[in-house]
């Protein structure tokens, strides 16, 4: 079909996003490259908002679900028990929770992060009996109501048309500089019985901030949280919905830093290949859910239980995968920091491959981004002002490969830096 865009300017919603910043139409994909139907080629370092950590149409996922597609394999099974059901949990068992000795039940929910969020919300309140959720400044968790209450983000929380309950917003470490504790004002308010804080049913926190800025909390500031929780008698649920499936170099984003979160949201690239797959680790003690007490009709994505085996399989049986993560990490960080050397203040910001640069302003950073897409480069802002220029590039991505995005990106910061300067 030709590159004809006016039938989404036509028939789709206003809420369309992504594509007003790279208006073309794509028709291809493998690996961390794109093409359109022009025939021209993008390096992809936004991977389906970390959805794609494997890359785009990985060979041996692909082949699977083929495999189980023609011979009938089932589609849409509800909850019920199914052989590709028992092989998903068998690898998840085996290759990821019990070398970690992690003891956690899955839970299968509606096929989205935010999903996944609502049914930790809805659990913790059910196993305290209590009602308050305290996040944190600068989060995002979701769209739908109780996730979006959870959510910092003042336009997404506004297109919720009401008032969002139920949760008290704390400090992210880091969030009022580096001269302020965040986790001792929390103890603080915690603490005080006349902060107007109601207890805890839990803390709600993304180890990683992918959307508010790629804020990292710290070993230490996670420890901290762990031990308040504790104290306080309320859940500990880390958000690893963009930081997960090796995102941050380890499988789990927290996992090396000695806590044990007792509530886990995993979605994004947990199918392995972008399909729509949700799913709450929850601690054996905690799950006293009812039988449908919180259901949907497509929790438990069959084809997502084939393509997600086959990723573990592949990249998770022992530790040859992190340890090429921790290298590319390294290569990520230091052509990074040549972009930042080009902008006076600029900082990077995140860990292992959730790596980017605050630029300082939102418009500063559109623009590197316009003119990275001009120049072959899919890459995006985060942040409360859309001051960081984000790399979330899959995974997969090559040393050369990579290299050659971050030289797109390094010559885009240049050239916008002299037009700048050449309109001042």
């Amino acid at each position: 079909m030709p590159n004809d865009l006016s039938i989404y300017k036509r028939r789709e919603s206003e809420a369309r996003s992504y594509c007003r910043s790279f208006p073309t139409s794509f028709n291809r994909a493998k690996g961390s490259e794109m093409w359109d139907v022009d025939g021209n080629r993008y390096i992809d370092f936004l991977a389906g908002c970390s959805s794609l950590n494997y890359g785009h149409n990985d060979r041996d996922m692909q082949a699977a679900l083929i495999e189980h597609i023609q011979a009938d394999g089932i589609t849409h099974g509800l909850d019920m028990h199914t052989e590709t059901k028992q092989a998903f949990l068998t690898a998840f068992e085996d290759i990821i929770l019990k070398p970690r000795n992690m003891d956690y039940k899955v839970m299968m929910t509606g096929p989205t992060g935010t999903n996944a969020v609502e049914a930790a919300m809805k659990l913790a309140r059910k196993v305290t009996g209590r009602t308050n959720i305290l996040t944190f400044t600068n989060g995002f968790h979701g769209m739908t109501m109780g996730a979006l209450a959870a959510t910092g983000n003042a336009g997404k929380r506004n297109g919720g048309g009401m008032p969002l309950a139920g949760t008290t917003h704390m400090p992210f470490e880091g969030a009022f500089g580096p001269d302020v504790d965040s986790l001792s004002l929390i103890e603080q308010m915690l603490d005080n019985p006349s902060s107007g804080i109601d207890a805890p049913a839990a803390f709600l926190i993304e180890p990683v901030q992918g959307e508010g800025g790629l804020n990292a909390a710290s070993t230490e500031f996670m420890q901290g949280l762990a031990r308040l929780a504790k104290k306080h008698g309320a859940l500990l649920i880390a958000d690893d919905i963009q930081a997960g499936c090796g995102r941050t170099g380890t499988f789990f984003s927290f996992e090396e830093m000695g806590i044990e979160p007792d509530l886990i949201p995993l979605a994004k690239s947990f199918s392995g290949m972008g399909l729509p797959f949700a799913a709450l680790l929850v601690k054996p003690e905690h799950d006293i859910w009812k039988p449908a007490e919180h259901n949907g009709t497509f929790r438990g994505n069959t084809h997502a239980f084939v393509t997600a085996r086959i990723a573990l399989e592949k990249f998770w049986k022992d530790d040859a995968f992190s340890r090429e993560l921790a290298e590319k990490s390294v290569q990520l960080t230091s052509g990074l920091q040549a972009v930042a050397d080009e902008i006076e203040g600029a900082t990077l910001k995140g860990r292992g491959l959730m790596q980017g640069v605050d630029v300082g302003g939102g418009e500063l950073a559109g623009a590197i981004c316009a003119r990275c897409f001009e120049k072959g480069l899919i890459i995006e802002t985060s942040g409360a002002h859309d001051e960081v220029v984000k790399v979330l590039a899959p995974l997969t991505t090559s040393s050369a490969l990579l290299r050659e995005g971050l030289g797109i990106l390094l010559e885009a910061v240049r050239e916008v830096n002299t037009t700048k300067m050449a309109a001042e």
